[in-house]
């Protein structure tokens, strides 16, 4: 009877100190902990996402100089060279 008793009163006890913010901080801490060998594997990845961010943070720049380029290069343009309206290929030739 004593045991019974001691159990119903070692529940909510329990219960109470589980969730307390010592226990949980303490649970966190232990989800948060890697395992063995598992911090090198993160770095190599952490670090090939750096390259890999690095390589298309230089495609994009390189693409905007690109664009800048073209943009200057129509800007530039002193008229279009090109036949004029309703003409044709063999006007332009001269005698034949």
């Amino acid at each position: 009877m004593a045991g019974i008793l001691l159990v119903a009163l070692l529940i909510p006890l329990l219960a109470v100190v589980l969730d307390s913010a010592p226990a949980r901080a303490l649970a966190t801490r232990w989800e948060r902990r890697a395992p063995d060998g598992a911090g090198a594997q993160g770095d190599a990845r952490m670090a090939a996402l750096e390259a890999d961010v690095q390589r298309l943070s230089d495609q994009v720049a390189s693409l905007e100089e690109e664009g800048r380029f073209l943009r200057n290069l129509l800007e530039a343009r002193p008229g279009r060279s090109g036949l004029s309206p309703g003409g044709s290929p063999e006007e332009g030739r001269g005698p034949t």
